[in-house]
């Protein structure tokens, strides 16, 4: 298959590489250290629900096994578009053990077949101006990209550009901004 689309100049899409996540603790350092950025605690995983037996399943076992500890109960919610958000949540000074969970989320999904169902994960960080800035991990490229809600459904570009050259040493970045979507009403931003 690999000859056939070289020579019908076919690519193989990026594969997720979850492993990518656990660049978050220390990309929130220099995000503090250079922007005053902080984590706020809250990460969500979007995904799309299928129908069956098998993703219900699936996903109950999500919940049961995040729910297993004695932190906080994930929230289940969702959205105006009809995909699901599971939002986790931590003591800030806890982000890796976060990521974790939000890395569990997706091994977990994607380990049953619904890999394909994964849109993006998010994790929260915000200033002591209360500005808010969520690195959104996109699945289905294996990069992440930052957005920054302000009032209404305006964004905060500059700050977006801004974050991106802070975590380019730390973070795969999406390149094309166009890739960059707005998660307007995300759990936890």
């Amino acid at each position: 298959m690999k000859i056939f689309g070289g020579i019908f100049g076919r690519k193989q899409p990026p594969q997720a590489n979850l492993d990518n996540l656990f660049a978050v603790p220390s990309a929130a350092i220099t995000l503090e250290v250079t922007a005053g950025f902080k984590p706020t605690g809250l990460a969500s995983v979007c995904y799309r629900e299928a129908e069956g037996g098998a993703f219900a399943s699936a996903q109950a076992d999500v919940q049961q096994l995040l729910d297993a500890d004695s932190g906080p109960k994930v929230e289940r919610s969702t959205d105006e578009f009809g995909y699901t958000w599971l939002l986790c949540q931590r003591d800030p000074a806890e982000l890796s053990e976060l990521v974790t969970e939000i890395h569990a989320v997706n091994s977990s999904l994607e380990q049953a077949g619904f890999g394909p169902s994964l849109l993006c994960s998010l994790i929260s960080f915000a200033d002591a101006a209360g500005r808010r800035v969520g690195l959104v991990y996109l699945y289905k490229q294996g990069t992440f990209y930052p957005f920054a809600p302000k009032i209404g459904t305006q964004r905060d570009n500059a700050l977006e550009l801004q974050v991106r050259g802070v975590l380019g040493d730390d973070l795969r970045v999406e390149p094309e901004l166009g890739r960059w979507m707005a998660v307007w009403g995300a759990p936890g931003l």
